[in-house]
């Protein structure tokens, strides 16, 4: 299936396409936002003075997973992180490579901006995700802590 993938930016006029996609992956984290919440991601994601992002892979042309990314300045380097926020890929072509050609497109972005490096979370629970993650980056030994507001 890989070879079949074409990775590039969700455009605008591609919402239809795109948010079953993002229900999916809020639906797997069983979170919920308010609708106002992803028209505002929405518009970010095509406002050039923006840093948020969105790559969709594409398998025969019909769009099948999505990555969310965003560059955000650091302490500790000169150059911006780039976080990779959100990848969800269909049920139904998941294990076929194309999460890996997500994360590697985001990479190419994070290089080509200058970035020097990308980041995630992911849920503990994320066992069949994880196999991959361990694949393609480095665990940080870090523990996320929050306060919601």
């Amino acid at each position: 299936m890989t070879e079949r993938v074409v990775i590039r930016p969700v455009h605008e006029d591609e919402r239809a396409a795109w948010e079953p996609l993002w229900a999916g992956y809020l639906t797997f984290y069983k979170a919920t936002i308010p609708a106002t919440t992803t028209d505002v991601t929405w518009r970010r994601f095509h406002d050039e003075a923006e840093p948020m992002y969105v790559l969709g892979a594409y398998v025969d042309g019909k769009l099948t997973g999505i990555v969310h990314y965003l560059f955000h300045r650091s302490t500790w380097t000169v150059g911006n992180y780039c976080y990779l926020q959100d990848l969800f890929v269909n049920t139904e072509a998941r294990g076929h490579g194309v999460g890996r050609k997500l994360i590697e497109a985001v990479y190419e972005k994070a290089k080509a901006a200058g970035a020097s490096r990308v980041h995630w979370l992911t849920q503990f629970e994320n066992a069949r995700a994880q196999i991959l993650y361990d694949e393609v980056a480095d665990r940080s030994g870090f523990m996320q802590y929050r306060k919601m507001f």
